[in-house]
């Protein structure tokens, strides 16, 4: 199957997300997504697979240290052949680098003193510049201050929703062009993912058992028309 088609059959048995904030559970279920992502190659899928468990919190080690995870990462983002993807990835943990830089410092804490504590090109600036408003960043990341507000006030939920939003505009932004191909695809799962997460995956879950509830009850009724249909043969 050409590749385009494979894109085409998968993306439009999707259905539409809808915005962050306005979900109440994730557009399609765990397993039914899963079963979407079967018609990927398997470098799309393993490349699909190593973003996922990079940009995931839940899906890393919570015992692991910064410097290995940093390490880790480096390795794996090293080894992501799509150029796309890996830019992904690499924004994403650059944004977390600077909110994790805005939570040190909100706690108090001095610059780090070695590059172990965080990921990307602002790591060295961020260090150099840690007692100025944004880290004299907030002209190329304008929601640097908001997200030090948020923290100053203890806003948590604020913040979250306006590190939610930034993530997602930021998804909108670089899918454009892309609407049957593999980076297509990446975003939406992408999308997908955020929504779980903020939706607490709880009716996700549940969508999930009940699919399973489902296949495993077609299985019965088929298993038993075959015996029926064997019972039948003279």
């Amino acid at each position: 199957m050409f590749d385009a088609n494979r894109y085409v059959m998968l993306l439009g048995s999707l259905p539409y997300h809808g915005p962050l904030f306005g979900a109440k559970q994730t557009p399609v279920s765990r397993i039914q997504l899963n079963q979407r992502l079967g018609l990927l190659r398997p470098d799309e899928a393993g490349c699909l697979r190593t973003a996922r468990a990079l940009i995931e919190w839940s899906q890393q080690e919570t015992r692991r240290s910064d410097a290995a995870f940093l390490a880790h990462a480096r390795a794996r983002i090293d080894a992501l052949q799509h150029p796309f993807v890996r830019e992904l990835v690499i924004w994403r943990l650059e944004l977390r680098t600077l909110v994790a830089a805005l939570r040190r410092r909100h706690r108090g804490e001095s610059a780090p003193l070695d590059q172990h504590w965080g990921y990307g090109r602002w790591v060295e600036l961020v260090r150099r510049h840690w007692n100025e408003p944004a880290f004299g960043l907030d002209v190329a990341f304008p929601w640097l201050p908001q997200a030090q507000r948020h923290l100053d006030r203890g806003e948590s939920l604020d913040l979250e929703r306006l590190l939610g939003t930034v993530a997602w505009n930021h998804l909108e932004r670089v899918s454009d062009g892309h609407h049957f191909d593999f980076e297509a695809v990446v975003v939406y799962v992408m999308r997908w993912d955020m929504i779980a997460s903020w939706t607490g995956d709880k009716d996700a879950a549940a969508l999930e058992r009940f699919d399973a509830l489902v296949a495993n009850a077609m299985r019965a009724v088929e298993q038993q028309l075959m015996q029926a249909a064997d019972t039948a043969r003279p």
